[in-house]
C-alpha cells in the first residue's frame, strides 16, 4: 500500500503516520513537511519538503510520487501567535481571511487537480481531507470564527464538487471530508481551557478513526462529510 500524508509533521499528520505503520505493516509512506521539521524516522517513511500553498510544488510532488492507494491532506490553519479567530465581525481582517483560504481551502484543490492520475486504479483508492464540523452551515448556531468557518465551508463545497466530477472520471476513488473532533494539538492549544477535558481527544484517536473510516468505505461513499464518530455531517 502506497500512502501520501500531506502535513505529516503536524499533530494529526504524525499520528497518521504511526497509525498507518501499525495498520498497514508493509506500507510505503511519503510524508510532507514545511515549517515544522520531520518528526518520525522509519525505513518505510520518506519525507519531502513541500509548500502546499504553491501549486507548482504540488505538481512536482505528484510527478515525483506516482501512483497512490491513499492520499490524506492533514494540513490545517486556525491561528498564529499574532492572529486569532475573530470573535466578532469587528475583528475581521482581509489578510487573515485570505490566509485561512490559502491554507485551508486551496491546497486540497491543488491536490485534487494534480493527483487525479495518481489515484486512478482498478481497485478502490481514497483521497481524504481534514475538514471541521464548524464548516457546516446547518451546525452554525453560535457564529464567530468567520474566516476559519468560511474556509472550511469553501473546502467542503470544493471537495463535494470534485467528488461529483470524479464519480464519472475517477469512479474507483472515494473522496471523503473528515471531522476529527477536538484534538489535542497546537491548533487547539490556546482554546483548551474553554473545552471540557473529556471532549479533547489525543491525535492518535483521530488518526485511528480516520483509518477505520477508510477501511469501511468504498467509492459508493465518495463525497461524504464524515465525523470521527462515524456519523455523516449535514452540509
Amino acid at each position: 500500500m502506497k500512502i501520501l500524508i500531506v502535513g505529516g509533521s503536524g499533530g494529526i499528520g504524525s499520528a497518521l503516520i504511526r497509525s498507518c505503520l501499525d495498520h498497514y505493516p508493509e506500507c510505503e509512506i511519503i510524508a510532507t513537511y514545511n515549517n515544522r521539521p520531520q518528526t518520525i524516522e522509519h525505513p518505510q517513511v520518506q519525507w519531502k519538503a513541500v509548500d502546499i500553498t504553491i501549486e507548482q510544488d504540488i505538481q512536482d510532488l505528484a510527478e515525483d510520487v506516482g501512483a497512490l492507494d491513499l492520499l490524506i491532506n492533514a494540513v490545517g490553519f486556525l491561528h498564529s501567535e499574532s492572529e486569532k479567530p475573530e470573535k466578532t465581525i469587528n475583528h475581521f481582517s482581509a489578510d487573515f481571511f485570505y490566509k485561512n483560504m490559502r491554507l485551508n481551502t486551496l491546497p486540497s484543490i491543488f491536490l485534487a487537480k494534480h493527483f487525479f492520475k495518481a489515484l486512478k486504479s482498478e481497485h478502490t483508492t481514497h483521497f481524504c481531507v481534514l475538514s471541521a464540523k464548524i464548516g457546516s452551515l446547518k451546525d452554525n448556531k453560535v457564529g464567530g470564527w468567520l474566516s476559519y468557518r468560511a474556509s472550511k465551508t469553501a473546502l467542503n463545497m470544493a471537495m463535494k464538487t470534485v467528488a461529483i466530477e470524479w464519480k464519472r472520471k475517477l469512479p474507483n476513488c472515494c473522496l471523503l471530508l473528515f471531522h476529527p473532533g477536538t484534538t489535542d494539538t497546537t491548533l487547539t492549544a490556546p482554546f483548551k481551557r474553554n473545552i471540557p477535558e473529556a471532549q479533547i481527544n489525543p491525535a492518535s484517536y483521530a488518526a485511528d478513526r480516520l483509518l477505520a473510516l477508510i477501511n469501511s468505505t468504498t467509492e459508493e461513499d465518495s463525497g461524504k462529510f464524515m465525523s470521527h464518530d462515524g456519523s455523516e455531517i449535514a452540509w
